[in-house]
């Protein structure tokens, strides 16, 4: 497919040396300046996320989680798990005799412990070139000087303004006079500036312990919550092994779990048993067996992905041919399955995803989250942490794979994902929007092997998901009516989704012409550059 120069879009961005995509100009511009002075992809990713920490603070931040695959040019591959598991003193039992049978968003027991900055040390120690103090200066900066809110991101702010009263530090911190900021409005943090500063003195020891640490713990201790200076200083990064699985003559790496990444694999074995390339990509059809392959590998999902500590699988039999041939038969391309089981997960939720390659060929695919806009909306008032909840996605109940335990890992919505073409990089990606991301890499990567988008318009493409408790599905509004008359006519409940799906960044590797092709979601404020 080709791009309509008549239509509204952007071209990719083409690049000899180095590219960076993001969703945020500011962090996009840190990035590109890490680089110019020198620095590699992963110096520059971290440099981006800090940026993000401040200047996006109801999509990530350093009380979140990261995860990351790093690829060298040579096809050489490290992934890297930076989630923390919930309270060691968190069970069911003592949920049981709180009264609580559901982890509430802005519950202090949803706040399970933050593991992006431990994975940004690891990540630098184990790939990087600068440190902490050189890679936090414009993240600094733009927390003690102040930064103009974005236009997607005070929507976002506005939307969110009710999770904003969840505290009064909360409150006064990110409503300042009262009111969400305006768009190009200057807004600062100068606590959040003080922590950054500790940390990049101090490493992510400043962080886990110390202060901020005590900070953290008797905000959650006067909410309720358990956590402990112990937990807090517990914490760390694991290095895992890509999960891979091959579509159409590509291999699609995604992280294990407990993060949901092989379920975009799963979504793609479903897909690859049809001939997608033969149908209108925005047509019924089309939409019709991508949703109804990803209907399927989320029912999957919730059955059996957590924490592989407590799996009673191994995920690699989830992409097996047998089982994927099982599934697959349940597919009928001229009618909606209607007997899957049921789900009682969040709706979709939103992050920040990143990705760099350098001039030497090595890719960074990265994605830091908080869950929910501004988390649990608990800001721990001294150090200017925002808390995220991803512990919501727990059950309090027993019975679940994904049933709360001490010191467990929840299932993660966030993926980082990298493709491969002969064993070498070929596109390094990730798509935002919560429980949709599975589904967004699949349908990115179709867009882009089936139907030859290229990265920006494979972005750009109109999107569709499900919703995840009643299964009606939801369609962005460049999708045809014809194409949603067409899916009612399979026994789908179809309406307009109420806002954008998600967002993405990309940037393809052309060995041939020694380029690099960027694209970044108008979805997000977002913005790819390279030179």
């Amino acid at each position: 497919m080709k791009r309509d120069f008549e239509a509204p879009g952007r071209s990719p961005v083409y690049a000899r040396e180095a590219a960076v995509a993001t969703s945020h100009p500011l962090a996009t511009s840190a990035a590109l300046e890490v680089l110019h002075a020198g620095g590699n992809a992963v110096d520059a990713a971290i440099a981006a996320s800090v940026v993000h920490a401040v200047v996006e603070p109801q999509m990530t931040g350093i009380g979140g989680d990261c995860f990351a695959i790093v690829t060298e040019a040579d096809g050489r591959m490290a992934g890297f798990n930076g989630s923390g598991g919930a309270p060691k003193a968190l069970s069911q039992e003592l949920l049981a005799e709180k009264g609580i049978d559901e982890l509430t968003p802005t519950s202090p027991h949803s706040v399970t412990v933050p593991g992006a900055i431990r994975a940004w040390e690891t990540l630098l120690k184990a790939h990087g070139t600068r440190d902490f103090k050189t890679l936090f200066k414009r993240a600094i900066e733009y927390a003690e000087e102040g930064f103009p809110v974005a236009p997607r991101v005070q929507q976002d702010w506005r939307e969110s303004a009710d999770r904003l009263n969840t505290t009064p530090a909360t409150k006064a911190t990110y409503m300042p006079g009262g009111q969400v900021p305006d768009v190009g409005q200057i807004v600062k943090f100068p606590r959040l500036a003080n922590t950054l500063r500790a940390i990049a003195e101090g490493g992510a020891d400043a962080f886990y312990t110390g202060p901020v640490a005590d900070d953290i713990v008797s905000t959650l201790e006067g909410l309720g919550g358990v956590m402990t200076r112990e937990d807090l200083a517990a914490c760390h990064t694991t290095a895992v092994a890509p999960v891979m699985r091959d579509y159409r003559g590509y291999t699609i790496a995604e992280l294990p779990p407990n993060g949901q990444g092989v379920i975009a694999l799963v979504i793609l074995g479903l897909l690859e048993r049809f001939d997608m390339a033969s149908l209108d990509p925005l047509g019924p059809d089309r939409m019709h067996l991508e949703m109804e392959a990803s209907r399927i590998a989320y029912a999957v999902r919730d059955k059996f992905v957590t924490d592989p500590g407590y799996m009673d699988i191994c995920h690699a039999n989830l992409i097996s041919e047998d089982y994927l041939d099982q599934l697959a038969s349940m597919i009928d391309p001229n009618k909606k399955l209607d007997d899957l089981p049921g789900t009682s997960l969040a709706p979709q939720t939103d992050t920040i995803y990143l990705t760099v390659v350098d001039k030497d060929g090595l890719s960074v695919s990265f994605i830091n989250s908080i869950f929910n806009p501004f988390g649990s909306g608990i800001l721990a008032a001294e150090s200017g942490v925002l808390l995220h909840n991803r512990g919501a996605v727990f059950h309090a109940k027993p019975g679940h794979a994904n049933s709360i335990a001490g010191g467990k890992r929840p299932m993660h919505t966030i993926i980082p994902a990298m493709g491969l073409k002969d064993g070498a990089p070929w596109l390094s990606f990730g798509v935002m929007g919560g429980h949709y991301q599975a589904c967004g890499h699949a349908h990115l990567i179709s867009n882009i092997v089936d139907y030859g988008m290229d990265v920006q318009m494979a972005i750009d493409f109109p999107r569709m998901f499900f919703d995840m408790n009643t299964h009606a599905l939801e369609a962005e509004k460049l999708i045809p009516q014809s194409t949603l008359s067409g899916l009612m006519e399979k026994g789908h409940e179809v309406h307009r989704a109420t806002a954008a799906i998600g967002g993405s960044q990309a940037i393809m590797i052309d060995k041939a012409n020694k380029v690099l092709i960027a694209g970044s979601d108008p979805r997000k404020d977002g913005h790819a550059a390279g030179y």
